[in-house]
């Protein structure tokens, strides 16, 4: 490795304990540069100072209000390594991929060649550091991380090996959704999937993240996406989830929203044995309008651990969250969700609603919603429910010959239709259910 450190620098030698850092160590850093060779020194340079600062921060303690409820005791990096290199995995059904990555890397591009004429790039992250760098310098990781995951945030943006780049320019309008698909595979991998999308002005998109195992195993999912959208941009973004039962994932989700643009997010959580889900969404410019919508199916022993943030900048902008969980077995899920409105951000319309189905004696759901209002002209609400299935409705099903476990999740998909009819997409609206029909199957 002597000859690697002497081309490629790490910023600083780690002396971090193994507990802090696993085995992503400075001389498995200085490997990926290594790896990384052909890239821009800019983006070289980055690398090194989010390693610097993965390998100075702690790892989350039980005392850090950011991580209250959750099980620290089961977040380790130990074991984990750098995924080898996999071949193509079997799409999720319902989706064609645009652009596949397995392990960190693109295995599959089937880009129609209507986008290029539009002049949509839909590419990897690598293209795009080396032809499109001022967009990538502006939107990669550009937003601060505020809700916990700083340490993550950097490991992620420190060994990202690859991912998908999209730009939707000025009024331009795409009729079918941009589909990227990453998998993780072989035991103990550890992967990183990014999606950058940018929507200029007056642009409309759909873009679907599919984060997927290829197979069982133990695995490392840190991931990340970026999702820009310009002045009267709409822009829809729809990630789902379904690691493997033995993974502990990250996804780290951020959205700017700027004047009379529509940003809809909907996050789909099936799989993983833990996972965070940290979701910023800033609202810049009158007329922002922010939907952040998300639905969980948790069982077993799974965690499901959702921190959302919606910040008003601007007067007359407007967000609405409403996340749902379903919990059977002895499964856990924690919300806490801030709205902080600025000082100048009158004419705020803000709402935030968790709302929990509880299909088991033995699930726990915690919620923890919260304002923090700078201006006195505002309409904010929020709250948080949890319930159990109503006996009667329950009774009614299998007085009909249904029995329990069916009878369950015909409830279930009544109490997600809330949330799947936001979707103006009939198809995809369709896979999602059968992603979530899977998991019942299981």
């Amino acid at each position: 490795l002597k000859s690697i450190f002497s081309i490629f620098p790490v910023s600083k030698v780690s002396t971090a304990s193994p507990s802090q850092i696993g085995r992503f160590t400075s001389e498995a850093f200085a490997v990926h540069l290594a790896e990384q060779k052909s890239a821009p020194a800019w983006w070289l340079e980055r690398k090194r100072a989010a390693y610097a600062q993965f390998a100075a921060l702690p790892m989350p303690r039980r005392t850090d209000e950011a991580w209250r409820f959750s099980n620290i005791g089961t977040l380790s990096l130990d074991g984990a390594v750098l995924a080898a290199k996999a071949g193509p995995v079997a799409p999720v059904a319902g989706f064609t991929p645009t652009l596949s990555f397995a392990n960190n890397q693109l295995v599959s591009a089937q880009v129609p060649p209507a986008l290029a004429a539009q002049g949509v790039i839909v590419t990897t992250l690598a293209e795009a550091a080396a032809k499109h760098a001022d967009l990538l310098k502006a939107h990669f990781m550009a937003q601060p991380q505020k809700l916990g995951s700083a340490k993550f945030a950097a490991l992620h943006s420190a060994f990202v090996g690859d991912g998908a780049f999209v730009h939707i320019p000025k009024s331009v309008e795409l009729a079918d959704p941009v589909v990227i698909q990453h998998a993780a595979s072989g035991d103990q991998a550890a992967v990183f999937p990014h999606t950058l999308v940018v929507a200029e002005e007056n642009a409309r998109a759909t873009v679907v993240d599919l984060l997927v195992s290829a197979a069982g195993g133990r695995h490392l999912a840190v991931g990340a996406n970026d999702l820009y959208a310009g002045h009267g941009a709409q822009l829809t973004y729809i990630g789902a989830q379904n690691w493997s039962r033995d993974t502990l994932a990250f996804q780290l989700n951020s959205i700017v929203v700027r004047r009379d643009a529509r940003a809809q997010s909907l996050n789909l959580h099936l799989g993983a044995r833990q996972a965070r889900h940290e979701s910023l969404s800033q609202l810049q410019a009158p007329g922002a309008f922010s939907e952040m919508l998300a639905l969980t199916v948790a069982d077993g022993t799974q965690e499901f651990d959702q921190r959302t943030l919606q910040i008003h900048q601007a007067p007359n902008t407007k967000s609405d969250l409403l996340y749902k969980n379903a919990l059977l077995a002895k499964a856990r899920t924690i919300f806490s969700g801030l709205i902080v409105v600025d000082p100048d951000a009158q004419k705020t319309d803000a709402y935030q609603s968790n709302r929990n189905l509880m299909l088991s004696d033995d699930a726990e759901a915690n919620s923890l919603p919260g304002l923090e209002i700078q201006a006195n002209d505002v309409r904010c609400t929020h709250g948080a429910t949890s319930s159990r299935i109503d006996p009667e409705q329950e009774f009614y099903l299998q007085s009909r010959g249904i029995h329990r476990e069916a009878a369950d999740e015909l409830i279930t998909f009544g109490f997600f239709e809330e949330v799947l009819n936001r979707l103006a997409s009939d198809p995809i609206h369709e896979a999602l259910r059968d992603l979530i029909r899977s998991k019942f199957q299981k």
